[in-house]
């Protein structure tokens, strides 16, 4: 089990880089699911390795002038104390027995909320007008960052979700900030924040040193390569695909009745969605257009 972490690691990494989607909240139902891994277990090694992860993110959005130090300060003045209380509450999950399987519930209920933030965050163009000028804090933007850090920070460090969905979509909703810093402000914040998380979880012995190197070995090159990929399908159409694989993945883990039936009819549907599309842009694509005053080629003479 080598090889096909750092296989997971490269494709949570191109995803990443492309749209810029929180590879966390896809890499611990990966583990979950697909690698067998204990769900405590999963998410310190989620949660350390994105630390990493996003920490290469971070330091270039840093460079490029698009993070907002003090929002940063405020957020994760609430976010780091109230991430290691999360890990607390996961490690005293996995000290009771037959608890495992809340972990694992809990990870799902967050896949679902995260899959809708996610939803939410990609249609909604809406809320404060963002701006380049000065962003200067007042009390009562200052009292938001606060709560929204302790009140996400928790379920960061409980389940490993969010770090990079709810944080980005309340900040959208009630920060004028442009697009962004928006997203170097969420991604510098998250970098912290899951630094402050995984110590935690590493401490507790709850990160697979192991694994998480394997998958670093895949991501890191991935979020490269994927940042300056270009691909056919359109962006929202694949924003919306990952969040229906994170509200299915939650619908796994939190064990609903007929989930199997549930997923494979929604795969089956997104197969004939994908089909549709790909046969449209094939047989229906419009010719491009000959330039004003241009001749045309010999088989239109």
């Amino acid at each position: 089990m080598t090889w096909q972490l750092t296989l997971a690691g490269l494709g949570v990494g191109i995803l990443v880089g492309m749209t810029g989607m929180g590879g966390g909240s896809l890499m611990t139902p990966i583990l979950i699911i697909l690698f067998g891994f204990d769900a405590k277990v999963a998410v310190g090694t989620d949660i350390l390795h994105g630390a990493v992860f996003k920490s290469f993110g971070a330091v270039r959005h840093r460079m490029l002038g698009t993070v907002h130090a003090r929002l940063t300060f405020w957020m994760f003045l609430g976010s780091g104390p109230m991430s290691l209380l999360g890990v607390y509450a996961a490690s005293r999950m996995g000290d009771s027995s037959g608890v495992e399987s809340l972990e694992a519930k809990l990870v799902g209920a967050a896949l679902v909320l995260g899959g809708l933030g996610y939803l939410a965050k990609t249609f909604i163009r809406g809320g404060v007008q963002g701006s380049d000028a000065p962003f200067l804090l007042r009390r009562r933007d200052r009292l938001i960052a606060v709560t929204l850090g302790a009140t996400c920070g928790f379920v960061v460090g409980l389940t490993s979700v969010g770090s990079g969905t709810f944080f980005g979509l309340v900040m959208l909703l009630v920060f004028p900030l442009t697009a962004q810093k928006i997203v170097g402000t969420d991604i510098f914040h998250a970098a912290a924040l899951l630094w402050v998380a995984g110590i935690g979880h590493l401490v507790a012995g709850d990160v697979n040193l192991h694994a998480m190197g394997w998958l670093l070995i895949g991501s890191i090159p991935g979020i490269l390569l994927g940042s300056q990929m270009s691909i056919g399908i359109p962006d929202r159409a694949l924003r919306i695909a990952f969040a229906i694989i994170l509200c299915l993945s939650g619908v796994k883990l939190l064990n609903v009745p007929h989930a199997s039936v549930i997923i494979v009819a929604a795969l089956a549907a997104g197969a004939v969605v994908l089909s549709i599309y790909s046969f449209r842009q094939l047989y229906f694509r419009k010719p491009p257009a000959l330039p004003r005053g241009g001749t045309p080629g010999p088989e239109q003479s």
